[in-house]
């Protein structure tokens, strides 16, 4: 009967992987007639939220979503919830908050075809989740062929974590890692292209890890992908900074396509709490990886990354050590976030907790170093002519990840010279 005439609201909380994911949802809902809504003061007849668990704050405003979008759909309505924090609630916990299908880390593949099914025939409850999510899987296919909530195109190419870091809930969410076949890939970029798409961002729960299960690599996807003579932007999403050895930034250095951005999370600058963390560096090795990257790669290339603050057993001392090695690693771009107790990981059971007042602190002294840092970093682009793939209103981002504010339509992408860097990003004039 298809979707022809039904709106349906699609809200994606979370990571670049859950990104992709939402993209996958929307773009087949789409393409079964259904109007995609992403405005929740809109009308809709049915709604697709896909969730997040990495932290408390996480879990919480994905509840009260939920709650609010059964009001708003009434009785009759129909709602479907993906994605990690789905993986684990109880099922009971899922019917008292009116979910009519409920996938977790897998079957989002059938999950339009189950909306499709419930609009058309009545609701009722499915459970689509994997209970045991460590068994051995294969690659859950989600193919998209064009973007419907974003001018770029996010192409999932690995899911699942073995890394276990001692804070991290996802890997008990996400399961085993899996990677997807290269062949399927270079397919899905090609679709993609010819469809209109102009900048393509690989992601993945732990994307570095690429390839090991199927015998090949992330440096040689790129240097396959670099052959898509066609493609105009490739970017990764977030990498484990022991993951940029010496074949993978070749194969980036030679890619002509790859945009100068690396999002390289840090966590912590002080050894201790890194190894308390179980994250397989050290602060000087970290620091080393950055200006590896600078030297092989471009000397101009913006390396964001992750902060994580008031860790069981950081003392001031360790604080003060992660603001140095912030600096050290010249970062631009910092997304910085109090640590965030989740049951069943290593670091709850951990003494030595710190004070609320104490992660408010620290959280604002990073966030004011990684602004100066991300400020810095910026007006080194003053004056000289840089290119921009616009998305929105005249907006858009920089090949090396910086926000711009330039004359163009959406999709396109220009030359300018940037005039000047303020509130708005990169002031830009355009040139071509």
């Amino acid at each position: 009967m298809g979707l022809k005439g039904k709106k349906i609201f699609v809200h994606v909380f979370g990571c670049r992987s859950s990104l992709c994911e939402g993209e996958f949802i929307a773009g087949s809902l789409k393409s079964r007639g259904a109007e995609i809504v992403e405005d929740i003061s809109e009308n809709f007849n049915a709604a697709v939220i896909v969730t997040c668990s990495v932290t408390h704050e996480a879990d919480k405003k994905c509840r009260q979503l939920i709650k609010r979008v059964r009001k708003i759909l009434g009785s009759e309505g129909i709602l479907a919830v993906c994605g990690c924090w789905s993986q684990n609630i109880d099922k009971n916990i899922a019917l008292e908050l009116g979910i009519n299908i409920l996938a977790g880390s897998k079957g989002k593949n059938i999950l339009p075809d189950k909306v499709e099914y419930m609009i058309n025939n009545g609701k009722g409850f499915e459970d689509l989740r994997t209970q045991n999510i460590f068994m051995p899987s294969d690659w859950e296919e989600l193919k998209l062929t064009q973007p419907v909530m974003h001018s770029r195109a996010f192409v999932k190419i690995q899911d699942g974590c073995k890394h276990f870091c001692t804070y991290c809930i996802i890997p008990f969410l996400r399961g085993r890692p899996v990677s997807r076949p290269i062949n399927n890939i270079i397919n899905e970029i090609k679709r993609l292209i010819d469809n209109g798409c102009k900048e393509i961002i690989f992601t993945g729960i732990h994307l570095g890890i690429y390839g090991k299960d199927i015998d090949t690599s992330l440096a040689e996807l790129i240097k396959t992908v670099s052959h898509i003579k066609s493609l105009k932007r490739l970017r990764l999403g977030s990498l484990e900074p022991f993951c940029l050895d010496e074949n993978l930034m070749n194969a980036l250095s030679d890619c002509e396509a790859f945009c100068h951005h690396l999002h390289l999370p840090l966590q912590s600058g002080d050894d201790e709490i890194l190894s308390a963390m179980r994250r397989g560096y050290k602060a000087e090795d970290f620091v080393k990886v950055c200006d590896n990257a600078r030297g092989k790669i471009s000397d101009d290339i913006h390396i964001s990354s992750d902060i994580l603050v008031g860790f069981p057993g950081e003392s001031d001392l360790a604080f003060n050590n992660t603001l140095k090695i912030m600096r050290a690693s010249k970062f631009g771009r910092v997304h910085v976030f109090p640590y965030s107790e989740r049951k069943g990981t290593l670091a709850a059971t951990m003494p030595n907790k710190i004070s609320h007042e104490t992660k408010i602190f620290r959280t604002s002294e990073a966030i004011k170093l990684g602004h100066e840092l991300y400020n810095n970093y910026a007006e080194k682009f003053t004056h000289k002519e840089v290119e921009i793939l616009i998305e929105k209103n005249n907006k858009g981002y920089t090949r090396n990840y910086i926000e711009a504010l330039c004359e163009g339509n959406e999709n396109e992408i220009v030359k300018a010279e940037v005039i000047c860097y303020g509130n708005n990003g990169l002031e830009c004039l355009r040139r071509d």
